[in-house]
């Protein structure tokens, strides 16, 4: 069972998460790098990010997470 602090923390790793995940800072940006947009280069790194952090979840904090729900 994790701490009330560390599942706060996975709260705000999922909203931060979400909030993030479509650069909308990008949008009408023509840069490229190695050919690509940079927008496909922010989905391929946070898409990497987000599976180290459902990793760390599913490693430290499943229990709690989602079969303690039921």
């Amino acid at each position: 069972m994790v701490s009330r602090a560390e599942r706060y923390g996975w709260i705000l790793a999922l909203a931060v998460l979400v909030a993030f995940a479509v650069p909308w800072f990008l949008w009408g940006d023509g840069r490229t790098a190695l050919g690509l947009p940079l927008w496909l280069w922010w989905h391929v790194g946070w898409m990497g990010l987000a599976a180290v952090v459902f990793r760390l979840f599913a490693i430290r904090a499943w229990d709690d997470g989602v079969e303690g729900v039921a």
